[in-house]
């Protein structure tokens, strides 16, 4: 039973004897079940109590680095504020550096300037470019642990990615929409916001996979690079509607759902099925008004909160953990939505 705290310790702790913890500890005979498990538990509580005690007064400043549209980021913010009192006794400081769009350049002179200047951390989701992997691994050199979050740089020296498998959501995806189309005809309109985005470029692959198993005869038609902007998105949307009268049904990726609908509306067509990811604001109101059919949602909360323990472990305030598991996939519908939903 390998532990760092000494018997007399583990016997306070436990309100036993030494001698008996000693018997316990070395396999010694002559102790009841129920008191080799006190002294177990004595021993996890004595570990949490060290954690704890490595926290108070512990104030880590960590960097979040956003490539994403504004309604997702404000959703990242107040995940993050929400979750600041289940970190104490430690003390999170956070600086924000959100952007809805730009060239890769802009996001590595961010990265670089944090490893200039220092930082306990930096959370990330930026486009899988080969020039933000390597500011990345010059972070990591500067000893600036990185973290991913909702898309992966799986090239990349990052400590750990925190996500859904996109893969499996894609998939999730394809069988909800075979289902709701059943038998009646239509095409499949898949909108990306950018190519560059590992999780997008996952659930479309784990999407048309799916569907090609399933349903082959449905045309997939896919438009990308609008970055989840209802601006530029309403033109991709139209222009592809107008090309495709057979377009009946959308697997949202990346956003700017509130354009695609109107460019339905505009040129009265129907749109039967609409998936989408994330509660954000805008697919909050959508749901509710019933015109999204589904919404693929993650605990963000959850997420962030898994982001910065791995940042805390990085500098040994908390202790090691096994490899991160992908988020839990909810499919959430006008029925069953979480009570912290954007309001």
């Amino acid at each position: 039973m390998g532990h760092p705290f000494p018997i007399r310790e583990i016997a306070r702790q436990a309100g036993l004897s030494e001698a008996t913890v000693d018997r316990v500890l070395n396999g010694r005979g002559g102790v009841r079940e129920s008191t080799a498990r006190e002294v177990r538990q004595a021993i996890a509580d004595l570990d949490r109590q060290r954690t704890q005690v490595r926290l108070v007064g512990r104030t880590f400043m960590v960097d979040i680095v956003m490539q994403a549209p504004e309604r997702f980021t404000t959703a990242i913010r107040s995940a993050l504020e929400a979750e600041l009192p289940s970190l104490r006794p430690a003390v999170l400081r956070s600086r924000f550096h959100f952007r809805e769009t730009g060239p890769a350049g802009e996001l590595v002179r961010i990265l670089d300037r944090i490893a200039r200047r220092g930082s306990q951390g930096v959370i990330l989701k930026a486009p899988d470019v080969p020039e933000v992997t390597a500011a990345v691994g010059r972070l990591e050199a500067a000893g600036v642990p990185v973290v991913t979050l909702v898309t992966d740089l799986p090239a990349s020296a990052r400590r750990a990615y925190v996500g859904i498998d996109d893969r499996a959501a894609g998939a999730t995806a394809a069988y909800l929409m075979g289902q709701w189309l059943g038998e009646r005809p239509g095409n499949i309109l898949t909108s990306l916001s950018s190519g560059f985005f590992r999780n997008e470029e996952e659930r479309e692959m784990g999407f048309r996979s799916a569907m090609r198993a399933r349903h082959p005869e449905r045309t997939l038609v896919e438009i990308a690079e609008g970055q989840g902007l209802d601006a530029t998105q309403y033109d991709l949307v139209r222009a592809a509607l107008e090309r495709d009268p057979g377009i009946r049904a959308v697997y949202s990726i990346g956003g700017g759902n509130i354009a695609t609908l109107r460019a339905f509306d505009d040129l009265g067509r129907d749109c039967a099925v609409f998936v989408a990811h994330d509660l954000d604001h805008d697919n909050t109101r959508l749901l509710r008004e019933h015109r999204l059919s589904a919404v693929l949602h993650h605990d963000l909360r959850q997420d962030v909160r898994e982001a910065c323990h791995t940042v805390m472990r990085a500098h040994d305030a908390l202790p090691p953990a096994g490899p991160t598991l992908p988020s839990a996939i909810q499919v959430v519908t006008p029925y069953n939505m979480p009570p912290q939903a954007a309001v």
